[in-house]
């Protein structure tokens, strides 16, 4: 699914040249979940920038689905996004005074594709996400966080991409409907095989990945399975609190 092989990006001012990632290379199949972790300056967020086919790379090759995509035009790296990359974002990005359904059907409406194909797409993607069929004619701004936060991964889903790339999706939401939406992306991975890249700065949610990847200072800090520390962290959550 994605191949990252030795990529740099250099971002110049002047004289002054900013290393923001440094010979980063990694692989990630088709049907995991991966977690990108780092503090901020770490490099996360370039690294985020270049995976979603946002951003190229100064040096190194990013093969996405088979295409290596490290030197494509920005309307050439569009066009892969429109067909690869379904996007959940931390401001969910919804119209607030339209459906949830019309909501979902935007993406499909760009590509041509004719009304009721629309519709039973964007009913699959909701149900695929896990909101209940009775909010689908509300606005989004009538939902709650979770719901809203439902809808835009069921828009991510709509076009069938090869990889769902959410990014800090949590942040504005409590911690029960952090977890709800969560589970919805391990379900989606599970369930459905789903490729799922989650950026976040918190451990908690990190944890719900199989796999989570640790950038700091432009490099690869770590990349590790997360099946030992999520049942140590488990454990010390139902560890009993001594008086």
């Amino acid at each position: 699914m994605i191949e990252v092989t030795d990529i740099s990006k250099i971002y110049s001012t002047g004289e002054t040249e900013t290393r923001a990632l440094d010979h980063v290379s990694f692989k990630i199949n088709t049907g995991e979940f991966v977690a990108i972790m780092g503090p901020s300056g770490s490099g996360k967020s370039t690294l985020m920038h270049i995976l979603g086919c946002l951003d190229t790379p100064t040096s190194g090759t990013y093969v996405l689905d088979g295409e290596d995509v490290s030197t494509l035009s920005d309307d050439e790296l569009a066009d892969v996004r429109k067909r690869n990359i379904g996007f959940v974002f931390q401001a969910f990005n919804l119209l607030p005074r339209t459906t949830v359904l019309r909501n979902v059907m935007l993406p499909l409406m760009y590509a041509n594709i004719p009304e009721a194909e629309r519709e039973e797409r964007a009913k699959k993607s909701l149900k695929a996400a896990g909101l209940d069929e009775s909010r689908y004619e509300h606005k989004s701004n009538q939902l709650s966080g979770g719901q809203i936060q439902r809808v835009a991964i069921a828009r991510a889903l709509v076009n069938d991409p090869a990889l769902i790339l959410a990014d800090e999706p949590t942040g504005n939401l409590d911690s029960k409907t952090t977890e709800i939406v969560l589970d919805t992306f391990s379900r989606l991975n599970e369930e459905h095989g789903r490729t799922i890249i989650l950026i976040t700065h918190e451990e908690d949610v990190a944890l719900y990945a199989k796999r989570i990847i640790r950038v700091r200072d432009g490099h690869i800090e770590s990349d590790d399975s997360t099946h030992t520390r999520r049942k140590i962290h488990h454990m010390a959550e139902a560890a009993p609190t001594l008086a």
